[in-house]
């Protein structure tokens, strides 16, 4: 039985939340504020249901540390939050949030989405190390992604990545040179439709760009991005 941490400082909101998690099967932990869903944090949480609007510790930044901790980085984090601008929803996405969810919801459709979510991990798991990391180290140029290890290094200097940065570069690395639509990379990376948000994959493309360097992805204007192929 799967257990979900929900991390809401609005009690009603925390017992609905309660109440249709538990009847779909789910086993529930609760938590009032931002502090308190990091202390609650442990190996049997699959998955996080976290609110942006916090007392004590804010819900990015809770984000943000579950993201820098080494033994929850693939935890699935699903933000259930007032704030419905598309500010906030890129930027919790870019925090490491693996999906977005506002207020008010519907419940069904949250439970739906946990289930979506927890799928996709749980493939992943099934899939095994050795098909997930079929090509462990791959090298371009100065650049190497190493699967294992979860690292990107640029002639030797180590890169600070996402979660999210990571595995859209490491997919763009694995079809280097072919060209790959804005909505393939939505569904490959975030693996749920965010109503053609492709916005979100042009922020993280640019945020990559940054930290990789200009000249290994290029925009193929009104289609998508690809991985360049060096010389």
């Amino acid at each position: 039985m799967k257990k979900i941490l929900v991390i809401d400082d609005e009690e009603n909101i925390r017992e609905l939340i309660k109440f249709n998690l538990e009847t779909a099967g789910y086993k529930v932990e609760l938590a009032a504020d931002g502090q308190q869903g990091l202390d609650k944090l442990n190996n049997s949480i699959d998955l996080v249901v976290l609110d942006l609007m916090l007392p004590i510790i804010d819900g990015l930044s809770v984000c943000r540390t579950i993201r820098g901790n080494e033994d929850y980085q693939q935890l699935p984090i699903i933000m259930l939050t007032a704030k419905g601008g598309e500010v906030d929803r890129i930027l919790g996405l870019e925090m490491g949030a693996d999906d977005y969810l506002t207020k008010p919801f519907s419940p069904r459709e949250l439970v739906a989405r946990i289930k979506a979510v927890l799928r996709r991990f749980n493939a992943e798991e099934k899939n095994g190390m050795e098909k997930r990391f079929d090509q462990s180290v791959i090298s371009i140029g100065e650049l190497e992604l190493d699967s294992n290890s979860h690292e990107v290094r640029i002639a030797g200097n180590l890169m600070d990545l996402t979660p999210k940065e990571f595995d859209l570069l490491r997919l763009l690395l694995l079809n280097t040179g072919r060209v790959l639509t804005r909505d393939m990379l939505l569904e490959k990376i975030w693996g749920y439709e965010y109503a053609g948000d492709t916005r979100t994959v042009d922020v993280h493309i640019r945020r990559l760009r940054t930290k990789v360097g200009k000249d290994y992805i290029k925009t193929v204007r009104g289609v998508g991005y690809k991985f360049a192929k060096l010389e």
